[in-house]
């Protein structure tokens, strides 16, 4: 009997550890916007301090040239899928901070499509040349209050436009984001 108890507490002990274990949100869903876009996105555990980030949106851009004297903006889709390191959530929370809906610093790999389906323009015939790119980047999201988030982060890597016309066809891309959003 003294066993049975002994090791019913040790059970209990156990069960009550796991469930203050700090792990990223299991699936997180929300939108986002900034200066240069809108996005909808999704972060889904992969493990304890991996998510794998989602994301479709409208990227943005301001154009200009002295060929024909033109500037505009446009909104053209991008196609994001990203997996997140959080590397300080210990830390975050023993000190007492938020860590809810993946308030945390993260190294990141981006991967990203911009594909010519479609572009918003406040010029007629502007099209955008597919490409994909790939940039490591760091970066901070935080939760103010239950829903809204801030996040910004920074990175440099490759793009690689997908055209046979465009003599160029590799280039380095810097990323830098500043955004504000709610997480269902």
């Amino acid at each position: 009997m003294k066993k049975i108890i002994i090791s019913s507490i040790l059970l209990l002990y156990q069960f009550s550890f796991a469930q203050d274990k700090v792990s990223v949100e299991k699936s997180i869903f929300g939108i986002q916007s900034g200066l240069l876009g809108i996005w909808g996105h999704n972060e889904s555990r992969l493990s304890d301090e991996i998510s794998l980030r989602t994301e479709i949106g409208l990227d943005a851009g301001i154009f200009g040239g002295d060929l024909n004297n033109s500037n505009g903006f446009l909104l053209t889709p991008v196609v994001v899928f990203e997996p997140r390191w959080y590397y300080n959530l210990e830390k975050r929370n023993s000190k007492g901070k938020k860590i809810s809906n993946n308030s945390g610093n993260f190294l990141t790999v981006r991967f990203s499509y911009h594909p010519d389906w479609f572009v918003i323009s406040n010029k007629e015939n502007i099209h955008v040349i597919p490409q994909i790119s790939i940039i490591p980047k760091w970066g901070i999201k935080r939760t103010i209050g239950n829903h809204f988030t801030y996040e910004t982060g920074i990175g440099i890597g490759y793009r690689k436009y997908l055209t046979t016309l465009y003599t160029d066809k590799d280039a380095v891309a810097l990323d830098l984001h500043l955004r504000v959003g709610y997480t269902f």
